[in-house]
């Protein structure tokens, strides 16, 4: 039912729609000087315009029996098919609550992580870091949650060239790998970006996460 392929399309048309606007509008500053917050709903336009029913900040399914909402960690995105809604088993339950609403376990659970090699400011000090170690910590959280039964981690990366992302993409896949973490083969998607930064590749890559 999930294909990650096909998600590495959406979030690419989405970045590539808004990347096109602000070129047309001659923009001082382009989609790569966003912060990771602020590209989560270009991301949510692209698959929501790909037939995704697109739910943000959703709670992980364990943390749903913690009595407050306000706790438990979230879940960047939460897809289901044909822009269905999805069930709330936690939430209080009403006449209203659609038929046709999709249960967790039947849900396309997805991080996403922005890493950048420039800033506005200058080369980012904290792009490996960013890269190696915060983002191992969302495979960790996604196959851990028994109730998660489909899953994946997007990368967003914006380089200097092609060639940077496949090395760092790699390097981080490796890693991965050689500590058990469980990713499967990625979507890679690399499109060209007006350079504003420094950056004149953006990659996209929709790894599989499986379950420990």
């Amino acid at each position: 039912m999930w294909s990650v392929a096909d998600l590495a399309d959406a979030v690419e048309s989405g970045l590539r729609d808004h990347m096109a606007r602000l070129d047309l509008e001659q923009a001082v500053h382009g989609i790569d000087a966003l912060d990771e917050l602020a590209l989560h709903p270009i991301i949510a336009r692209g698959l929501a315009g790909a037939g995704y029913g697109v739910q943000r900040e959703q709670r992980y399914p364990t943390d749903r029996r913690k009595r407050r909402e306000s706790e438990g960690e979230r879940c960047d995105f939460v897809l289901t098919p044909d822009g269905r809604p999805l069930r709330q088993p936690d939430a209080r339950a009403t006449l209203f609550e659609p038929a046709d609403a999709v249960e967790l376990d039947d849900a396309f659970w997805l991080e996403a992580k922005v890493v950048a090699q420039y800033t506005p400011e200058g080369p980012n000090r904290n792009y490996a870091s960013q890269l190696l170690s915060t983002v191992r910590q969302d495979v960790m959280k996604l196959s851990k949650d028994p109730e998660i039964l489909h899953a994946g981690l997007l990368i967003v990366l914006f380089v200097s060239e092609a060639v940077v992302a496949e090395h760092d993409l790699g390097v981080w896949q490796d890693r991965c790998l050689q500590r058990g973490l469980p990713i499967a083969v990625p979507a890679l998607r690399t499109f060209t970006l007006t350079d504003r930064l420094g950056h004149a590749t953006c990659a996209i890559a929709v790894y599989p996460v499986m379950h420990l």
